[in-house]
């Protein structure tokens, strides 16, 4: 593989966890009423999602609906089969509950995730309107209607936020 290659590659991991970085950033200045360095952090963080964004392009890593949404399969997968399952394991090994408590919300919306890109995969070209919602603790993502109680973290039905 070619220097080019992995720079693009490394520049796309550190791009797109700049953005998620800033936005966490934003929401944080926000909570403590600096509006303005919010804006600041969210502006930042749209800057490099544009970098990141340009990366994936150049690396040639976005393809057709379908081949994406095999990728996305794929990768959400290997999270919660293999990726997550160690973590977990290592965080209790390592008496951190607070950090296997994250792996183990991560761990389980992969797999919903999963689900749900299969079945977009699966009436790809139906055009079949859904709506999306997702909890705001845990990041469960649920269809139509969020449940009165999250049964991943047990967050209350206001705390599901629907996707645009």
């Amino acid at each position: 593989m070619s220097k080019t290659i992995n720079n693009l590659k490394e520049a796309f991991a550190g791009e797109s966890q700049a953005n998620r970085k800033y936005l966490a950033y934003a929401k944080k200045a926000e909570e403590e009423g600096f509006k303005q360095v919010a804006k600041l952090f969210r502006a930042a963080a749209e800057a490099e999602t544009i970098h990141a964004h340009n990366h994936l392009r150049e690396l040639g890593a976005v393809k057709s609906t379908k081949e994406n949404l095999l990728d996305a399969i794929g990768g959400e997968t290997h999270e919660f089969q293999k990726m997550y399952p160690q973590m977990i394991e290592d965080a209790e090994a390592e008496g951190n509950s607070s950090a296997k408590r994250s792996f183990i919300f991560a761990n389980e919306v992969e797999k919903i995730h999963a689900t749900l890109y299969q079945k977009a995969l699966d009436n790809l070209g139906s055009n079949i309107e859904v709506d999306y919602y997702v909890c705001q603790v845990c990041g469960n993502t649920v269809e139509n209607e969020p449940p009165e109680e999250c049964p991943i973290c047990g967050a209350k039905k206001q705390a599901f936020n629907k996707i645009p």
